[in-house]
């Protein structure tokens, strides 16, 4: 019997795992089906006064810096709060804001990009175009997914179809035409230490997985050659689809661009504009806001160059009334720490996406992060002083060394939509309770009934 007995005493115990916030559990029964109503337009606004005692008491650094803020009303525009809401600031990823409004505007959200196989200047030659989509897939096309609803593995079986019908056999060689792109591939205002943490990579306007060997991994290096990557992906799919057909393709690519009336043997299409807006801001991909960025330069006569991707947000912003004349920007996904933001043109941003008569804009709704729940604030609103955003607060995060952001909209408790910008500059690097700053004050939003 003691044998029986002392591994209770004595046997390590397993730590119990902490319990799912209620927010995060599976549902025990589904909700009653109703319809949502729209909002308001009568319900209350906040009190200022009220509302600056909650916030003031929450933006308050952890160590060194400072915070600026904006708060606005979405539907009259009028500022609820301010702390230094016309001081520039370094934004980090909340550019991405931005790079979204100048891209659906200028693009369209329903647009998809091209990647297209054209014959080459001999039969014996044919020539892969990027056309845009970064988010090409190895294998075959899977038309329900945003990464990879375009695939290589399906380019290369039309490709040898169309081929075939011609009655070419090959040797077949393939070229590589990335220049819808210009300018340096590499914007020399990052950090190398940041790209060699993989945080972005040399811009092409094809790559597999969003510049990534790997689909759906975070960190690390990427490729130094996306395009070329993609087209010997290409290429080998191409070997392996020619051999069934009795077509033989030679495994060199050589870069070159193709005639402008080339005839198309075959094409993929990318997931649309607003999909993959909202890829990008829910999981702050940097990669693809640099080549959104670029594409709506081209989509407005511009070039498809850095300069050309920050003079399309300034243009695009310009035309819906909003204040460019003091922004700095040197990229459009926010890693340069040259940017420069102020937080009352974020909540204007913002309030053209939520409310403004460009209804273009409101595809980028579904991307915000839903506070507890997806994207970048996942991890983020589970200790009891800020669930009370959990479920409510949408946001887009950004986060450098030494900045924080947070700017997006909530529904208060009167059912008053609030939309909002926080930035922390100059903050001491890691400390954890800038976050949970900026997290309290947007739960404070998210709970007010500040009458």
């Amino acid at each position: 019997m003691g044998v029986n007995v002392a591994p209770g005493f004595f046997a390590p115990q397993e730590t119990p795992a902490a319990p799912l916030p209620p927010w995060q559990r599976a549902p025990e029964q589904l909700s009653a089906t109703r319809g949502v109503e729209p909002l308001d337009p009568a319900a209350p606004l906040p009190l200022p006064g009220k509302l600056a005692a909650q916030l003031d008491a929450a933006l308050k650094p952890d160590g060194g810096g400072n915070f600026t803020a904006v708060v606005q009303d979405a539907l009259s525009g009028d500022v609820l709060y301010e702390r230094d809401g016309g001081k520039n600031r370094v934004p980090a990823s909340n550019m991405k804001l931005l790079t979204a409004v100048a891209a659906l505007r200028s693009i369209g959200p329903e647009t998809r990009f091209s990647t297209q196989v054209l014959a080459g200047a001999k039969p014996s030659i044919v020539v892969l175009r990027g056309g845009g989509d970064v988010l090409l897939a190895a294998g075959r096309s899977a038309p329900e997914e945003v990464m990879g609803r375009a695939g290589l593995a399906t380019l290369a079986a039309d490709t040898i179809a169309a081929l075939a019908k011609q009655g070419v056999k090959g040797p077949l060689s393939v070229q590589l035409d990335d220049s819808l792109f210009t300018g340096p591939a590499l914007n020399p205002a990052w950090s190398l230490e940041d790209v060699d943490a993989g945080e972005t990579a040399p811009l092409f306007p094809l790559a597999m997985n969003g510049g990534r060997d790997v689909p759906g991994t975070v960190g690390g290096p990427r490729p130094k050659d996306a395009a070329l990557d993609a087209a010997q992906a290409f290429t080998a799919r191409l070997k392996a689809a020619g051999a069934a057909a009795g077509i033989t393709v030679r495994t060199a690519v050589v870069r070159a661009k193709a005639h402008a009336d080339a005839e198309v043997l075959a094409a993929v299409e990318s997931a649309t504009v607003r999909q993959q807006v909202d890829l990008m801001l829910e999981t702050s991909d940097n990669y693809l806001a640099e080549v959104l960025g670029r594409m709506a330069s081209l989509a407005s006569g511009g070039a498809g160059s850095n300069d050309g991707a920050t003079a399309a947000v300034r243009t695009q912003l310009g035309q819906l009334g909003i204040d460019t004349v003091s922004m700095r920007l040197s990229d459009v996904s926010g890693l340069s720490l040259a940017n420069r933001v102020t937080t009352r043109q974020f909540a204007e941003v913002v309030r053209a996406i939520t409310s403004g008569p460009d209804t273009r804009l409101r595809a980028a709704l579904a991307g915000f992060p839903v506070a507890g729940l997806t994207g970048t604030l996942d991890d983020r609103y589970v200790d009891a002083s800020t669930a009370s955003g959990a479920g409510l607060v949408r946001a887009k995060t950004g986060t450098l060394n030494s900045v924080i952001a947070l700017s997006g909209y909530v529904v208060d408790a009167d059912g008053r939509l609030l939309v909002f910008s926080f930035i922390g500059n100059g903050l001491t690097p890691g400390a954890a309770g800038n976050k949970v700053a900026l997290d309290r004050a947007a739960s404070a939003l998210a709970s007010c009934g500040c009458r």
